[in-house]
């Protein structure tokens, strides 16, 4: 009885606790919220304590012979699984990437879950501060830093003779970093699609690079992506 209640408790801090680090993804608007989050700890959680049931129901005590049953064997597939769950979560929009932070979260997730049902107590609310402490004052930290920005410039224009060089030396001018650049012709209608895949420093050039290239004979039109 009392190891019922031990267990049970074990499943409702693993579900506080994964659900208070899915909170945060939830109110950011992320597809794996607190639900997610919470479902994923208590299910690892879960995991946890039946390894240690089957230890404790069929392991070999006796001091001969083999133990018989290995007690992390089931815990240990959650973290080969919970990647599938993560992965699912990646979301890839041009040249950007979005949905790490998420797929991290359910990683962290599904660790405290085991550990609560370890009954690691302590370790899974430390991890759980520490998880949400980077999520919450590491963000205005990193909104404080200059980072580079990667995007895709999409140029839509007419077959016209030396238009790639006439793109490439306004972007140039405007200090914008190429990185590569993918060029399609339509034959039929006359009409050439160019992405640049760029580097940009500050956003204040999307702008001016968007009323130049524009600005060029042919260009019919200009998007970032």
């Amino acid at each position: 009885m009392d190891f019922d209640l031990e267990m049970i408790a074990r499943l409702l801090l693993a579900s506080l606790l994964g659900g208070l680090i899915g909170l945060e993804r939830e109110v950011h608007g992320r597809p794996a919220g607190f639900r997610t989050h919470l479902l994923v700890s208590l299910g690892s959680c879960l995991f946890a304590i039946a390894s240690i049931e089957f230890y404790r129901r069929y392991g070999n005590f006796t001091g001969h012979g083999p133990v018989g049953v290995d007690a992390a064997r089931v815990a240990a597939q959650v973290v080969p699984g919970i990647g599938f769950l993560g992965a699912g979560a990646i979301i890839r929009e041009g040249a950007s990437v979005r949905g790490l932070t998420t797929a991290a979260c359910l990683w962290i997730a599904a660790a405290v879950g085991l550990a609560c049902g370890s009954g690691m107590y302590i370790i899974s609310c430390v991890v759980t501060a520490i998880s949400l402490t980077a999520l919450l004052l590491l963000k205005k930290v990193e909104g404080a830093l200059a980072r580079d920005h990667y995007s895709i410039l999409v140029v839509m224009s007419d077959d016209l003779t030396g238009q790639l060089e006439q793109i490439q030396r306004l972007l140039d001018e405007c200090k914008l970093q190429r990185l590569g650049v993918n060029i399609e012709k339509d034959i039929e209608n006359s009409r050439l699609r160019f992405e640049f895949e760029v580097k940009l420093t500050s956003r204040e050039v999307v702008c001016a690079v968007v009323d130049q290239v524009g600005a060029l004979s042919g260009v019919r039109k200009v998007s970032f992506s």
